[in-house]
């Protein structure tokens, strides 16, 4: 009896241990895949912008505003969800629309052909992805402090930084 409890103090000791050391290469193996995943998204920003443009001018459908044109700010925020872990870039895009009278846009006859949104883009199995959905009149930060209790910000790049 008294053998076998040392056995169980010696194996919960050894997981104790193990749990200890284990802890920090976690985070540093997370802190080195982060690291990737940014160099990857600045590698392919253009081309990952161009797909987005494309992907939401196909999502179009009758009656509402065409997009005439859209804008990337040159900050990215990095969010990671909280339940699976996913990583996502935010970028601000200012889109110019084709709006039409009587749109939800046309306010006391003033018709507003700019919007403002961020365009989401999911880091997915070592490569970065698009499918063209925006979240629409938020900004990346009104966007995160929406969704904070789904999102965690990571990091976040400031325009004019590299």
């Amino acid at each position: 009896m008294i053998e076998s409890w040392w056995i169980v103090l010696t194996a919960a000791v050894v997981v104790g241990v193990l749990v200890y050391v284990a802890w920090p290469l976690k985070k540093t193996s997370r802190q080195v895949q982060f690291a990737r995943a940014r160099r990857e998204f600045h590698r392919h920003r253009e081309w990952l912008e161009a797909k987005f443009i494309r992907l939401a001018a196909a999502r179009a459908t009758e009656g509402s505003p065409r997009w005439d044109d859209c804008y990337f700010d040159d900050a990215v925020a990095y969010v990671r969800n909280r339940n699976t872990n996913e990583l996502s870039a935010f970028v601000e895009v200012t889109v110019a629309v084709d709006d039409f009278p009587g749109s939800p846009t046309d306010v006391g006859g003033i018709v507003s052909n700019v919007r403002v949104g961020t365009a989401v883009f999911r880091y997915d199995r070592d490569r970065w992805e698009t499918d063209g959905r925006a979240i629409l009149n938020l900004s990346p930060a009104e966007a995160i402090r929406l969704y904070r209790n789904d999102l965690e910000m990571i990091d976040q790049e400031l325009a004019g930084r590299t």
